[in-house]
């Protein structure tokens, strides 16, 4: 079972997608037993998690931040997605996509790194965007890429 907590933490909550959908969407990639944390916020808390853990000052999409256990404990979490509404939003409308398209790419991108997927050379990223348009697809959306 796959299990949600679901925080908003911005001031325009229009467009966020809701939980039963997200945690839908979010099912067609995880199929064992798992939680996971997503917090929603605005620009400016974004700069400044994105500089504290990145070290990078400009706000981004989504940060996922994977969750290992210490050993011989217990626990179901496998991470946390931060997610800037603001910058979902502004992504959309200059890529002329459907803002809830653009939502379930970036949280389907976001869970794929909390599985591990990475995107820091060619050969990782061919394969993680293959894995989020097969997904896509899954979903009823189009090529995020296209």
């Amino acid at each position: 079972m796959l299990k949600i907590h679901f925080q908003i933490n911005c001031t325009n909550k229009k467009n966020i997608p809701k939980k039963k959908k997200i945690t839908q969407w979010i099912k067609y990639l995880i199929k064992k037993k798992c939680e996971i944390n997503i917090i929603i916020i605005d620009i400016l808390q974004m700069k400044k998690i994105n500089q504290m853990y990145r070290n990078q000052k400009l706000a981004t999409n989504i940060l996922s931040f994977p969750f290992q256990p210490p050993k011989y404990t217990k626990s179901l979490l496998i991470g946390d997605l931060i997610i800037c509404s603001e910058i979902i939003k502004q992504e959309a409308q200059i890529q002329k996509k459907k803002i809830i398209m653009h939502w379930a790419h970036i949280i389907i991108h976001g869970v794929l790194h909390l599985l591990g997927y990475q995107h820091n050379n060619h050969k990782t990223q061919t394969k993680m965007q293959l894995q989020e348009i097969k997904i896509m697809k899954k979903i009823g959306f189009n090529n995020p890429y296209i």
